[in-house]
């Protein structure tokens, strides 16, 4: 028996996955709540700067002003209330019957509901002519414990107490908010559906199996055993044999059958007919479709919460090299607990998967999956060793620490101070790394420099730098341009309306001044630094790798005028967009750019695990769905180049560092591709190019 076989055998006989398949778990019927037919009482809707009428095909359309903060309509419990604890959720079907989009809020109430207590609310984008299916989760989670108890370190746990009396749920509202037009829309179809499960706390604990899964729950593609687990690979080799890649395109995945362009040996930007590329290194058209996080590390915290999993390895252990400690947590428990000891189940599972090779396999099989599946970009966050394989385009991630601007605050934490020398300078020393790697590489699209930074609004930064430490070099910068515009001290306090003795005692207050009075001059050193940011970025890239595309730092958050700033630097501009379209996403001011998105994602509750992530779905098929039509609108959008997905597998079930544990990936924590998702995506990116080039 060679080393390989042993090893397998070894795994299969200490793989004792903690759950078996369960019973298919039966959904109760659904609960009609209100059938808009010839029989409804229309006198009975409580209207708010709203107009309704019943539709000949059995739906209520609601006509809403502008007059009111919030249009629409209240709907009653016909018996003073409903008692829906068995459920997990309300549906409504909503179709926008007018000519612009509009986006419709359910909430549901229990007596005393203000919008903030005693209700929960839900909403949905609805572009012209559109219908969706809109849920309001009654229950956070779809389980509930017999007896509360802590459960740490999750963004979403598998429980969750309810910000909802279930059981005593008096009215629905459907409106619109602080609407600047009227707007026409038709409800129908409103349900309670789901099942809420109830667990025993005595028997909850472990609740993570020994592949990383959800203990207690089955769901389709769920693996329950080592042989599971190998038979699922085989399916899929004969699935990627089946369906190998788009035809019609290079080795870089650009568009053969499309028009062929100046072939610079780079990957660049050109407007064709009208519309955006990205032209590929040999001249054709390419549209960046890609997935961000293409790696194997996946690592769960598991400090102070060891009970939660069952049968983790032993020091002796095969799998104990998967074993490690983590320190990055800017949010949540670990936050105050670090550094923490963690777990790595996909690197577990990769190895019971593809043996002791299971680097070199994992790698090999990523970029045949990508290929199968209509992707043709590595995107951010990747493994330098899986995308330097060079079978696949990718973005090259850039980060880097400075001194930051002491007086600035964000969710990821301070902006930079980009006039202190070590901006730059820290900068050149991490581009240094790309030598004889990424920098004049032709499979490389391009560098995002910088993720989500915390751009504020259009003073932000400026008042940052005022409230700053006396040392802050931002903050004498702008003193020094205040000096040149204002000449004196007395002339400053005359137009902000301060009282600084001397231009030092400016230097030393930590005053934010009156942002209306001084916002010319707030604005004026918001843009200052915004292109200061983007210029020395762009310098250093290009020193070092000229051929290569500066794609910003993919805006979160973020105002116009840093965007403008941007727009003036950037070859691309990036923007992270958790929403369901952009397909009417623009630069400000008509700008006349390129943009890429490079982050976005949906998750759904139906496959065993316990948060959603950014933007929700009812189950996989929807979750499909919602890609191709996100992607396709991206395509139709005349600036935007391409579109990367948040990420490549499942966040752990227990969460990464600060939390997260999201159902956002194309591959489960067992490596198991979701088929919907998959083919979806092989729809739009077989597709893409003739799609864009064609659609007006």
């Amino acid at each position: 028996m060679n080393k390989t076989n042993s090893i397998v055998v070894f795994m299969a006989s200490i793989l004792f996955v903690a759950t078996l398949p369960l019973q298919a778990e039966q959904q109760p019927p659904s609960l009609v709540l209100f059938n808009f037919d010839k029989g409804f009482d229309v006198s009975k809707v409580i209207s708010t700067d709203a107009k309704v009428n019943l539709s000949q095909d059995s739906t209520l359309r609601i006509e809403t002003g502008h007059k009111k903060q919030w249009p629409g309509i209240t709907l009653k419990a016909p018996a003073g209330k409903w008692d829906l604890s068995k459920y997990e959720y309300i549906t409504v079907d909503i179709k926008n019957i007018d000519t612009k989009p509009v986006r419709v809020y359910c909430r549901v109430d229990n007596p005393g509901a203000d919008g903030s207590n005693n209700c929960v609310t839900e909403s949905v984008n609805l572009n012209p002519n559109k219908s969706e299916t809109l849920m309001v989760r009654i229950y956070p989670t779809t389980y509930q414990l017999s007896e509360p108890v802590e459960l740490i370190g999750m963004r979403r746990p598998p429980v969750l107490p309810a910000k909802l009396n279930a059981s005593n749920v008096n009215q629905l509202l459907v409106f619109v908010t602080k609407p600047g037009t009227d707007h026409v829309f038709e409800i129908s179809n409103i349900r309670a559906g789901g099942r809420v499960k109830m667990l025993n706390t005595k028997t909850f604990f472990p609740f993570i199996d020994e592949l990383g899964q959800f203990i207690h729950k089955d769901w389709p593609g769920k693996t329950h055993s080592l042989d599971e687990l190998i038979a699922h690979g085989k399916v899929e080799q004969n699935d990627l044999a089946a369906n190998p890649g788009p035809p019609d395109r290079n080795k870089y995945g650009g568009w053969t059958a499309g028009p062929k362009l100046k072939a610079t040996g780079f990957f660049r930007v050109k407007k064709y007919k009208g519309k955006w590329w990205l032209i590929d290194p040999q001249g054709q058209l390419f549209f960046s479709h890609g997935i961000d996080c293409v790696r194997s590390a996946n690592a769960t915290p598991i400090t102070d919460r060891e009970h939660y999993y069952s049968n983790l390895p032993k020091a002796d252990s095969l799998f104990s090299t998967f074993y490690s400690r983590g320190g990055w947590a800017p949010h949540g428990y670990y936050k105050d607990h670090s550094p923490y000891r963690t777990y790595d189940f996909s690197q577990a599972n990769f190895l019971r998967k593809y043996g002791p090779d299971w680097q070199q396999k994992f790698a090999d099989i990523t970029h045949r999956r990508l290929k199968s599946w209509g992707l043709n970009t590595i995107a951010n966050w990747s493994d330098a060793k899986i995308y330097a394989v060079r079978k696949t385009p990718y973005v090259a991630t850039i980060s880097y620490s400075a001194r930051t601007l002491e007086g600035s605050k964000g969710y990821w934490g301070k902006f930079y101070d980009v006039f202190d020398p070590s901006f730059r300078q820290a900068l050149r020393r991490r581009l240094e790394r790309e030598k004889n790697a990424s920098a004049g590489d032709p499979w490389c699209i391009g560098y995002f420099v910088h993720n989500e930074l915390s751009w504020g609004d259009e003073t932000s930064l400026a008042v940052a730098a005022l409230i700053s430490p006396t040392d802050q070099p931002a903050k004498k910068v702008f003193i020094e341009d205040l000096k040149a515009r204002y000449k004196t001290i007395d002339k400053l306090n005359t137009a902000w309306g301060t009282d600084h003795k001397t231009w030092d005692a400016l230097l030393q207050s930590a005053q934010a001044p009156d942002k209306k009075k001084a916002r010319d001059d707030l604005t004026a050193f918001y843009t200052k630094t915004a292109e200061t940011y983007f210029q020395i970025i762009r310098e250093e890239v290009k020193k070092i790798a000229p051929n290569q595309l500066y794609m910003g730092c993919r805006f979160a958050w973020v105002n116009d005028r840093a965007a403008r700033a941007a727009a003036k630097f950037c070859d691309i501009v990036s923007y992270n967009r958790y929403s369901y379209s952009v397909e009417n996403h623009r630069l400000p001011d008509g700008i006349d750019k390129p943009a890429i998105i490079g982050e976005f994602h949906f998750g759904a509750l139906d496959r065993g695990m316990f948060h959603t992530g950014l933007r929700k779905t009812a189950n996989q098929q929807d979750r499909a769905d919602k890609y191709r039509s996100y992607v396709q609108g991206a395509l139709r959008n005349p600036y935007i180049v391409g579109t990367h997905w948040f990420q490549y597998k499942n966040q752990a079930t227990t969460g990464r560092g600060d939390g997260e544990n999201y159902q956002i990936g194309f591959i489960d924590i067992c490596d198991r591709p979701y088929p919907e998702t998959i083919k979806a995506c092989r729809e739009v990116g077989y597709t893409m190019y003739e799609y864009r080039l064609n659609n007006k």
